[in-house]
């Protein structure tokens, strides 16, 4: 069974900083690409960056330049650091992880979920 667990959440006024963290855990072989969504109050869930095993990073146009996305593999981790944050990055933020497990199986999992509330 595989985990992802979040943390780093929480609310700051615009302009602030926040890191957002995720760790995987379980009966892991290897994780491919791992990815952070969001989804805001009335919306569909977006993509919002991506990272590869070998560090390629991704970012949606609304948050390039403001967010880091990186990872560490020895630790099945990835984080996600928000700079510059406005109000419209109100929303929960996902941890997604593409990966296969011992057993030889391949697929997407999801972590519960962390609130980020940005004031104006």
């Amino acid at each position: 069974q595989v985990q992802l667990v979040e943390s780093g959440g929480g609310s700051v006024q615009a302009g602030g900083s926040l890191r957002l963290s995720c760790a995987a855990s379980g009966s892991i072989f290897t994780i491919y690409t791992m990815a952070w969504y969001r989804q805001a109050p009335g919306k569909q869930r977006e993509l919002g960056a991506t990272i590869t095993s070998g560090g390629f990073t991704n970012y949606t146009d609304s948050v390039k330049g403001r967010f880091t996305i990186s990872r560490d593999n020895t630790k099945n981790t990835v984080s996600l650091q928000m700079n510059s944050l406005k109000p419209e990055d109100t929303a929960v933020y996902y941890c997604n992880a593409d990966l296969r497990d011992m057993t030889g199986t391949r697929r997407s999992y999801w972590g519960q979920g962390t609130q980020v509330t940005v004031s104006s």
